[in-house]
């Protein structure tokens, strides 16, 4: 069993209080005013009731910016070494809804190079995401991809790989979240010698 295998725990509680009193009064006094029935928003107890608690929000956590370049993640050397035929891409813009999205709007970078002569693009993104957010992140991934241990030994570096029509890993070491897409990557194979390259580049912790 994977050791970030995803965890649920459900707790249940049920508690049913019932209160009967019942309290009968005889005797041959006159008859007094009846007692004034209580006023909106006091107790019959006594005291005033205090208001229904709001509930506060579980304050977040920010996202550490990531503070590398395109250049640092990869250089124009080891892109170069992959495959000549790729380049940076310039008009590259990480799609609503992806994970690179999420990466730049996490205060990550996210990169593109395209292939000049099979129209294919690889994008990279990496992220320093909120401290809170890693496990889920981690269970995610475990949850829609396979565990690639060639691209790390877990627990330090803990990498998965989906397969699809753009093939799609996801590396995760210390406090760094990277991600790597593309349509060049039919098996997890394809996108290592890449994923070798950038955790040379990307600091450890």
């Amino acid at each position: 069993m994977p050791s970030t295998s995803r965890r649920f725990a459900f707790l249940t509680a049920m508690t049913a209080v019932g209160l009967a009193a019942a309290l009968t009064l005889s005797g041959c006094a006159p008859s007094a005013k009846p007692a004034a029935s209580p006023t909106a928003g006091s107790a019959q107890g006594g005291g005033s009731s205090a208001p229904d608690p709001t509930a506060t929000p579980t304050p977040t956590d920010p996202p550490t910016p990531v503070g590398l370049t395109c250049d640092q993640v990869l250089t124009a050397d080891q892109v170069y070494a992959f495959n000549p035929n790729y380049g940076a891409d310039p008009g590259y813009a990480p799609k609503d809804g992806s994970l690179e999205k999420k990466i730049a709007d996490w205060k990550g970078v996210a990169c593109a190079w395209l292939n000049q002569t099979s129209g294919d693009v690889i994008q990279v993104a990496v992220a320093k995401p909120p401290t809170g957010q890693l496990e889920g992140l981690k269970n995610a991934a475990i949850t829609d991809s396979k565990p690639v241990p060639t691209y790390g030994v877990p627990p330090t570096i803990e990498g998965y790989f989906k397969p699809g029509t753009s093939g799609e890993v996801q590396v995760f070491r210390g406090s760094y979240w990277i991600v790597a897409e593309s349509t060049a990557f039919f098996e997890p194979g394809d996108a290592a010698p890449l994923m070798e390259s950038i955790l040379g580049n990307v600091p450890t912790s």
